[in-house]
C-alpha cells in the first residue's frame, strides 16, 4: 500500500546487512570527489575495508572516536554480493550482486592519514559504515550508472553526485576484486 504498518518513529531500522564476512571499499572512485580532493584519478582502484563491527543502521548516532579532530563523511552506493566467484569477468560482474543500498564511509582523516596513510585506521572505527534503510534488488535498478546519490548532514546537503561520475564501473571493479 505504501503505508507505514508502524509509525516511523516507533521503530529502530536496522542496516540491512548485518554482519557481512567481508566490507570491500574503494576510495577515490569518483571524478567529482577526485577534483574536490584536488587527487588524481587513480589509474587503479584503491582498495580498503571496513570491519563489520562498523555497520550500523541508516539513522543511527555515528560514535565520534575521542582519539580525532577530523571526523568526515562520504555517501557511496554499496552494492551486496551473494553470489561467490573468483577471477569474475566483467561480463557476468553484475549476476554476482543481489542488491544495492545506500553507505556513509565515514573516516577519521586524521588518523587516515596516520603512519604510511594506512586508510584503515582511519576507516573502521565502530559505528563508521552506517547502511541503508533498505536494500533494493538489482532488478528494481534499471542502470547502476544512473543512480544519484545525496548526503545530508544534520538536514544540510553535503553531497549531491551520480554514479555517472565512477571512474571504475561496477562491474570492472568486482572483476578487479574478484582476482
Amino acid at each position: 500500500s505504501g503505508q507505514h504498518r508502524v509509525a516511523r518513529d516507533a521503530v529502530r531500522l536496522l542496516a540491512p546487512i548485518g554482519d557481512p564476512q567481508k566490507v570491500i571499499c574503494v576510495g577515490l572512485n569518483y571524478h567529482d570527489h577526485c577534483q574536490e580532493q584536488a587527487a588524481k584519478v587513480p589509474k587503479d582502484p584503491i582498495i580498503f575495508n571496513k570491519f563489520p563491527s562498523a555497520i550500523t543502521g541508516p539513522f543511527d548516532d555515528i560514535v565520534l572516536p575521542q582519539e580525532s579532530n577530523e571526523v568526515d563523511w562520504e555517501v557511496e552506493l554499496a552494492a551486496v554480493i551473494g553470489k561467490p566467484g573468483r577471477h569474475i569477468e566483467e561480463s557476468a560482474a553484475l549476476d554476482h550482486v543481489v542488491g544495492f543500498m545506500v553507505a556513509n564511509d565515514v573516516s577519521a582523516r586524521d588518523w587516515q592519514l596516520r603512519n604510511g596513510r594506512q586508510w584503515l585506521l582511519g576507516k573502521t572505527f565502530d559505528t563508521f559504515c552506517p547502511l541503508g534503510p533498505a536494500l533494493v534488488t538489482k532488478e528494481a535498478v534499471p542502470d547502476v550508472q544512473q543512480l544519484r546519490i545525496r548526503c545530508s548532514v544534520n538536514g544540510q546537503l553535503m553531497q549531491d553526485s551520480s554514479t555517472q561520475q565512477l571512474i571504475f564501473p561496477l562491474p570492472t571493479l568486482i572483476s578487479w576484486v574478484s582476482r
